[in-house]
Order: C-alpha cells, then sequence, then structure tokens
C-alpha cells in the first residue's frame, strides 16, 4: 500500500516515490516546429494548422499509395542520377562533423530544419531462400510442398515451436489464419494436388524446425575467420545506407534498415500476437531528399513509392506497416545533431513547467470540489497524471490491445475501499499490467466514487466527458505545448534531481558504491513510470554465479589469513576478530569452492584452445596439438589437488606460502579483498534490485541527461560507468554542457 498525503507529494514534484506506476514511451513529436516552442499563442495556432494539415497530406499519400505490398504504384517523375558513394563523398564532404556543436550556436527555432539533404534510401531484408527438397511442412502426416510464398511463412512459425508464444493459442489462431490466406493467393499447395490445408492441429512443422536448428548450430560452430568474413561482408553490405549529407556535413542515420518479414509477437496478452508482419517493397516507401539531390536507385524491377523534398521534417524514409497500419520512419540517428536538438527542446519543455506547476496544481486541487462534471474530470485526470504518472489514454479498436491510459480508465480498472484508498489494475503501454494500491487526495477519492456512481458498469468510461485531446487543450491552456507526455518527462527528471540531492554520498566512497546510489535513483523513476522488465531466463543462474564469486573471494581471504596465522600463530589470540571467519567456513563449502574454480579453469583452457587454433589457422599456422590441450587441463587437476589437500590437511602448500610473501604484503592484499567482496554485494544486490525494474527507458527517454552529467561531476564517477558508449554519442550535448551544479 502506497500512502503518501498530498503535501508530502507535490513537495517531492508531484509523485510518491516508492509505488508501481504507469509511464509511456512515447517521445515528443519531433516534428512539431522548433519555433512552436517559444511563439505565442496565436502563431502557435497557426503553426499547429499547417503541421495538422502537413500529416494529413502524409497521410493521405499513405492511404492511396499502399493499397497492396506487391503492386507497384505510380511515382512522381524526377530525374535519377547515381548513388553518392558513402565511403568517398560522404567522408570527403562532412569530415568537420565530428565537431559540430550545434548547443554552442544557439537554436533555429524556425519550421526549417535543414538545407541539403542525401542519402542513398533504405536497405532491404534478403529475398526468401526456399528450403532444400527433403525440408517440408508435415499435413495430416503427409509431407506437402508449399509455394514460395506460403513456406516461407509456415517457416517463420517453424522456427520458433519450443517458443512460449508459439504455444500461445492466440498466436496459433493468427498465424494460421494469416497463413492460410497467403497460400490461397499463391495457388494453394503445389504437392500433393488438392491438398486442403484447414486444421492447425494436423500441422507438423518438426522438419523445419529441425532444419533451422542445425542452421543455428552451424552459425555458432563458425570459426572466427568465417565470422569476421561475414561481419566484413554485413558490414559493406550497410556502409552505403549508413551515413548521409546534411548541410553539408557527414550524420548518422538510425534504422535504415527495413524490418524484414515475420510473425508479431507483440508484449502482454496482445490480440494481433501471431499476425503475419509482411515484407515491405520499394513500391510502399516514400523517400524525403533535399532538393535537387539524386533520387538513389531502388532495387531492380521496382520503383519508389514516392519522392518527396520537404525539409521541414526530420525523416529519411517512411512507409506503413499493415499489422497496426502505422507510419515507419527512417530517421537521423541518436547522435546526430537533428535529434540531439529535439531531445534538448523535449527536456527544456519539461523544464519550463516547473515555472507553471504551482499554479496547476492549485486550479486542479480547487475544480476537485467543482459543481462542473467537465471541470472535475479535467482536474482528477490531471492529478492521476501528475502524481502517478499515468499517460492521457485513447480509444482502441476490437484488433488493438486493450490498453489504458487515464482518459480511458473503465468502471473496472479501478477498486476504491474507505477512507481513501484506490487500486487500480489495467494494461498499460505495451500490455505492461499496471497494477497497484494507492491513497489518493480525499477529494479525489470521492470524485471517483461519483465518477462509479449508479448507473455506470462494467465497460463504461470513468471519465465520460474527456479524452486525450481535450486534456491536452486543457493544459496547453497553462503553457504551449504543455501535455501529459511532458508532465512524465518533469515528474521522472524532478524525481531524479531529489534523490540526488537527498544522496549521502562521501569522498571516500567508491565508485561502486555511487554507483548503487545512483541506480537506486534510477529505479525509483522506473518505478514512477511503470518501466518493467520480466525476469530473464538466465537471471537465476546469473545470481548463482554472482554468489559463487563472492564465495570464491571469501575463500581466497580466508587462505591469505590463515596464510598469516601459519607465519605468526600467536596473532589469532591478538586479533580474534580478524579470523573468526575461519571457523565459520565450513570444510564442504571449500570443497564446494574448490570445484567450482576447477570447472572455471577447464573452461577457460578449452575455450583458450580453440580461440589460439583459429588465430593460427587465420595465419597460417600450425595447430595446436590435441595434447597441448590435455596438458593444460592436467595443470588444472593437479592444482585441484592441491586445493583438496590443503582442505583435507589444514595446512597450506609452502609453494602458497611462500607467494604469500611478509605479513605486511598479507595484510594489505587482505584489505583488497575486503573490497573486491564489498564491491561484489554491491553488484549482487543491484543486479537483485534491478532484476523486473528496466532502468534503461527512463534514462534514455526520460530523466534529463544533463542530472546524469551532473552526478557524474560532482560525485566525481566516470560518466562512462553511466552512460553506454550510444548514449555518451546521444548525450554529447549534455556532457559538454551540464556542470556539476547544473539542476533541473
Amino acid at each position: 500500500m502506497v500512502s503518501k498525503s498530498k503535501d508530502h507529494q507535490r513537495s517531492t514534484g508531484g509523485q510518491p516515490l516508492k509505488k508501481k506506476v504507469k509511464l509511456s514511451d512515447q517521445k515528443i513529436d519531433e516534428e512539431i516546429p522548433l519555433s512552436k516552442l517559444k511563439a505565442k499563442n496565436k502563431t502557435d495556432k497557426s503553426k499547429k494548422n499547417k503541421i495538422k494539415q502537413e500529416n494529413q497530406q502524409d497521410e493521405l499519400s499513405l492511404n492511396t499509395l499502399m493499397k497492396t505490398s506487391n503492386e507497384p504504384q505510380k511515382v512522381k517523375n524526377e530525374p535519377k542520377s547515381e548513388n553518392f558513394d558513402s565511403a568517398t563523398n560522404i567522408k570527403s564532404e562532412g569530415d568537420s562533423e565530428d565537431s559540430y556543436k550545434w548547443w554552442e550556436e544557439g537554436i533555429n527555432d524556425g519550421i526549417k530544419k535543414w538545407d541539403t539533404l542525401q542519402h542513398n534510401g533504405v536497405m532491404f531484408p534478403p529475398p526468401y531462400e526456399p528450403l532444400p527438397t527433403n525440408v517440408k511442412l508435415i499435413y495430416d502426416g503427409v509431407p506437402v510442398k508449399l509455394p514460395p510464398e506460403a513456406e516461407e511463412v509456415a517457416g517463420f512459425f517453424g522456427v520458433m515451436i519450443n517458443t512460449d508464444h508459439a504455444k500461445n493459442p492466440v498466436f496459433q489462431k493468427n498465424f494460421f489464419s494469416d497463413f492460410k490466406k497467403v497460400l490461397k493467393k499463391a495457388g494453394g499447395v503445389i504437392e500433393p494436388k488438392d491438398t486442403k490445408i484447414t486444421s492447425f492441429k494436423k500441422c507438423d512443422f518438426s522438419k523445419m524446425f529441425e532444419y533451422y536448428e542445425t542452421k543455428r548450430e552451424e552459425r555458432k560452430q563458425l570459426s572466427r575467420a568465417e565470422k569476421k568474413k561475414l561481419k566484413e561482408e554485413r558490414d559493406k553490405m550497410e556502409e552505403p545506407y549508413k551515413y548521409c549529407i546534411l548541410d553539408g556535413r557527414k550524420e548518422q542515420v538510425g534504422n535504415f534498415r527495413v524490418e524484414p518479414p515475420s510473425l508479431f509477437r507483440g508484449r502482454g496478452q496482445h490480440p494481433r500476437t501471431g499476425s503475419l508482419k509482411t515484407r515491405v517493397y520499394p513500391e510502399d516507401i516514400i523517400l524525403n531528399l533535399g532538393p535537387g539531390s539524386p533520387i538513389p536507385e531502388p532495387p531492380a524491377g521496382h520503383k519508389w513509392g514516392e519522392i518527396r523534398r520537404d525539409n521541414t521534417v526530420q525523416w529519411l524514409a517512411m512507409w506503413k506497416e499493415n499489422i497496426f497500419n502505422s507510419v515507419k520512419y527512417v530517421r537521423f540517428a541518436a547522435n546526430s545533431s537533428l535529434k540531439g536538438i529535439s531531445d534538448y527542446k523535449k527536456f527544456e519543455k519539461a523544464r519550463e513547467l516547473k515555472n507553471h506547476i504551482d499554479v496547476i496544481r492549485e486550479d486542479y486541487s480547487k475544480n476537485l470540489r467543482s459543481k462542473v462534471m467537465f471541470e472535475r474530470q479535467v482536474a482528477v485526470a490531471t492529478y492521476l497524471i501528475d502524481v502517478f504518472a499515468l499517460r492521457a489514454g485513447g480509444e482502441k479498436g476490437e484488433d488493438e490491445a486493450d490498453t489504458v491510459g487515464c482518459c480511458s480508465l473503465r468502471y473496472e480498472h479501478i477498486e476504491l475501499s474507505e477512507p481513501n484508498n484506490v487500486t487500480f489494475d489495467f494494461l498499460g503501454k505495451d500490455s505492461i499490467r499496471f497494477y497497484q494500491k494507492v491513497e489518493v487526495d480525499q477529494q479525489v477519492f470521492k470524485s471517483l466514487k461519483l465518477f462509479k456512481k449508479s448507473p455506470k458498469k462494467k465497460g463504461d468510461q470513468l471519465f465520460d466527458r474527456l479524452d486525450p485531446s481535450i486534456l491536452n487543450k486543457h493544459l496547453q491552456g497553462y503553457m504551449p505545448g504543455l501535455t501529459a507526455k511532458v508532465f512524465r518527462t518533469y515528474n521522472a527528471s524532478k524525481t531524479m534531481q531529489d534523490q540526488i540531492d537527498s544522496m549521502d554520498i562521501k569522498l571516500e566512497d567508491t565508485v561502486q558504491e555511487k554507483l548503487l546510489k545512483y541506480n537506486a535513483a534510477n529505479r525509483e523513476v522506473a518505478i514512477l513510470c511503470n518501466h518493467q522488465k520480466t525476469v530473464s531466463k538466465n537471471h537465476e543462474s546469473s545470481i548463482q554465479k554472482a554468489n559463487d564469486k563472492i564465495q570464491e573471494l571469501i575463500w581466497q581471504r580466508i587462505r591469505l589469513k590463515k596464510c598469516l596465522l601459519q607465519i605468526n600463530p600467536q596473532l589469532k589470540k591478538k586479533e580474534k576478530a580478524l579470523f573468526f571467519e575461519i571457523d565459520d567456513f565450513k570444510k564442504e563449502k571449500e570443497l564446494e569452492v574448490v570445484e567450482n574454480i576447477y570447472e572455471k579453469e577447464v573452461i577457460k583452457y578449452n575455450r583458450k584452445f580453440k580461440n589460439e587454433n583459429e588465430k593460427r589457422k587465420e595465419n597460417s599456422e600450425e595447430l595446436l596439438a590435441d595434447e597441448k590441450l590435455q596438458e593444460w587441463l592436467n595443470t588444472a587437476k593437479e592444482y585441484r589437488d592441491v586445493l583438496i589437500k590443503e582442505v583435507e590437511s589444514g595446512n597450506l602448500s609452502e609453494e602458497f606460502i611462500k607467494k604469500c610473501g611478509s605479513e605486511e604484503k598479507i595484510r594489505n592484499n587482505i584489505k583488497k579483498f575486503d573490497q573486491r567482496i564489498q564491491v561484489a554485494f554491491i553488484q549482487l544486490k543491484d543486479r537483485e534490485d534491478n532484476s523486473q525494474v528496466s532502468l534503461g527507458t527512463s534514462k534514455i527517454n526520460y530523466i534529463d541527461p544533463r542530472l546524469s552529467v551532473m552526478f557524474s561531476k560532482k560525485f566525481n564517477v566516470p560518466i562512462e560507468r553511466l552512460f553506454t558508449k550510444t548514449l555518451r554519442e546521444k548525450f554529447t550535448w549534455a556532457i559538454e554542457s551540464a556542470d556539476e551544479n547544473w539542476r533541473f
């Protein structure tokens, strides 16, 4: 049960800190003009209308052009030319890109995003390769030959028959329905003729599964040289699409690959799981290029759906996918200048909310008592979005997942219990369950009781006077561009700021101890945002390995202490506290540690032998003989025997005692093991605490990166320990612009 007073909630940025809540992963629309953020209301409206018209035109074009993925479409007649060479032209024209610091030049708030844009289009997945003739779908006990189009879809299911998805009845139903449609369109079963596939239960995909498993195993067994060659070939194919020329600078392209056809999995209990994601063709794709830029050549026998020359948007290509009929974009990479500007604007917009939040909270607190139902619903919805970080929510179609946000909460999604307790239970974004018991403001509780009052029943909307567009329009009366999304970003970053402010970190604390506190703060934000993840399948084994590592470190420290006692037995009486753990670490535990060490040594030597021979094979050198591996394994066995003898006798080997050195050296090494053990325990706790919470989503999308930079500089923690290489590139603007005193 979460119990927080409203005053406390407001003092901590509008949310209780320890509770599970929901926060959408949606980002602020990058197509909104930069000028919209600072323009006056009148100008805002005209620009919104302009953007709305542009989006409607995009939608219209897609609807008219994407009737079917196989039908060629008419293309605007524009002169085509050869693709530019990304390995030459881009590099020569864009050498200054690495030093381009847009944040030092100020931000252009005009509608135009760029002047020139040149790129090589998108990279398509390879065409389908039919299965060997002896690998077939078996139907009702008989192998059947399928048309390639249908065989490909059957293979999508065949490759995953051992997964939980493939055992899901909804997944099976959707797959089989789409498979039959593809089979019918392709002309039906080739052999035996007149075979009608009508029952999923009669389908046997085992031969397909065995084939794909064999191929997977073959890939795993490839030598280092073979893997390197494949990577080089793949890199060579990808090279033309990785970069573009934006205003004369080399900029990286983000997701330049067109997703291959597959079966949609979805998260949670998604109603469309198992549906076929169809292949995307050039005719489905709209490219966006700069004025006068050459049009990339489409694959042979195809042509592009449309060529745009629109410098008010930030995408390079777009198409519609068939599952949800939603638009997919190819955009600039996360480390590009335009994406950096977009991120900067998003967090600055959230920072701006701090200038209005007190007025907003005062108003919704007052309107919780309004006699006008619309005003009261707006007030309660704003409270829930502010305090519990609910996303706005919207209506869903019958074939979409029944995911819910604030405005789409229904009668059955909340339970009320006196005096002011509310239980939320619904599927949030990505079908992640939002289940939370909380205490709410007394007036909010009364309002929710009113919203559930008869004749309302299961299936009825709680907020029947409200939808996200109405709510966002109300919020924008306080601040241009304010939406529920901005609230989530604000509260996430404000929570992180408050957590950092409350940290008790000493200069002498280790980096690992500081990281533990940083991750704990990040975790509070992730909990607020309901950023959950399922416990990974290898979580238990991972925890076991971590525990084994700790036990091994403790055992190594005990050996050093035993060494001290063998050198100077009188120490046990003088320093009892130092040696008490020797007796606590039982003989059986020592033998278990020894066996674990031996097993790791065997794995290490086998890997070393394999890697060494792969290197020698690459260099055309003589391979190591199997006898060499056996020699190494014998060394490991001899070491194990020595350790077992030590455990059984209670006396350390003379060789080990000599290696230990002087008493001073041994004591210093014991202190080093103290630190290593402490770090290992911290890492284990961190891993266990984060097993069901996804820290990455909030760190990437909701916590202002300048807060992490501030933490890094204030507490002397290397930024590499907080941000991966990809995030350091994405947030270069934050790393170079924030100092240890920066505040959200």
